[in-house]
Formats: C-alpha cells, structure tokens, sequence
C-alpha cells in the first residue's frame, strides 16, 4: 500500500505563489503515473496536472504556463509549483498516484489508485 501526504498548502494574495509538496511513503511503483487534483467550492474534482515515472508531463488548460509539477525520485516527492494564483484557485489539492507498467498515457483524467487526503489552498483577490 502507498500512503501519500500533501504539504505547503495554505492562504496566497491573487497573483501570489504557493508550492504544494506530496510525500510518497510505503510501496512504490517503478513505473507509475502521478497527479494533482483539486476540488473547489461546490465544484466537481478536476485533474490539473499529471507526470510519468519518465518525467513527461500534461496540464489541464486552465492551470497551463502557471503551475508547473515535478518530482524527486530520491525522496519519493511530488511537488506542485502555483504561480499567478487567483481566486478561481481556491480548492482543497490531492495529490494521487496509480502504477502505469502498460505505459499508458499519464494524464489529469489517468484513472488513480492512491489519494492524500488534501490541502486546503486558498487564494483572497
């Protein structure tokens, strides 16, 4: 089992910054797809960013140019870098993660198997 645990969330002013980490702990896979996802105030949960165990990427349009995800093979760390924040940014983040050994496409819609338990960003205009 993979446990998974957001860090860096918090309150940003619009335009500001915030960068968002995910610990990964327990099993890990070799070949694995990763994400972030958020939920905003009565909204939908929608898949924002996404990386493969290769270091490709794929962004949702409305967060593309602006947030930027990465990872530290050697500490098992999933990071999500926020720029230019604004208020539509306002959602509790989960990161997740599902193994990817067919080498499917990793993108935001990737079905996951693992989830954090979420961060609260909150972003005041």
């Amino acid at each position: 089992v993979q446990q998974l645990v957001e860090s860096g969330g918090g309150s940003a002013q619009a335009g500001g910054s915030l960068r968002l980490s995910c610990k990964a702990s327990g099993y890990t896979y070799s070949v694995y797809c990763m994400g972030w996802f958020r939920q905003g105030p009565g909204k939908e949960r929608e898949g924002i960013a996404a990386i493969d165990s290769d270091g490709s990427t794929i962004y949702a349009d409305n967060v593309k140019g602006r947030f930027t995800i990465s990872q530290d093979n050697a500490n098992n760390t999933l990071y999500l870098q926020m720029n230019s924040l604004n208020p539509e940014d306002t959602a509790m983040y989960y990161c997740a993660s599902a193994p990817n050994f067919l080498r499917r496409l990793c993108t935001p819609s990737y079905e996951m198997r693992h989830w954090g338990q979420g961060i609260q960003v909150t972003v005041s205009s």
